[in-house]
């Protein structure tokens, strides 16, 4: 399943990731670097080893995991999180969790886009890729 979603994707659109980076505590400055950066995903499996790179100019960030296990992770933004993904209804749910604070990020295919959804407290951010 996690096949589907192996390629590099391209950020084409992106709404109200400045307010889901102030909920995540994310300071002036990197949001603003963060905000500028049109980010490439690359999804790619090895065996049941998923990895995701993210390249941008503002910063490069690369996970590797196992479905269903919890693993280590520092973030974009810096933060020291553990996250775990599953597969749930066809899409990829990570959530991070890191000093009493918890985010979710749901990767899921629609009409052959990805659509991300990023989600803490309330505030949603929805950034959608294409293939390359």
């Amino acid at each position: 399943m996690c096949n589907r979603f192996v390629g590099t994707w391209k950020l084409i659109s992106s709404e109200n990731f400045d307010d889901y980076m102030k909920e995540l505590g994310v300071g002036l400055a990197t949001r603003k670097l963060g905000g500028l950066a049109k980010p490439d995903v690359i999804i790619s499996m090895k065996g049941d080893i998923v990895t995701i790179r993210t390249e941008s100019t503002f910063k490069n960030t690369t996970i590797s995991f196992k479905l269903g296990q919890q693993f280590d992770e520092t973030t974009a933004d810096d933060r020291k999180v553990k996250s775990v993904v599953t597969l749930e209804k066809g899409a990829l749910v990570q959530v991070q969790k890191w000093n009493g604070k918890e985010t979710t990020i749901k990767r899921r295919l629609v009409d052959g886009k990805m659509v991300v959804e990023c989600a803490m407290k309330g505030v949603v951010c929805t950034r959608v890729y294409e293939r390359v």
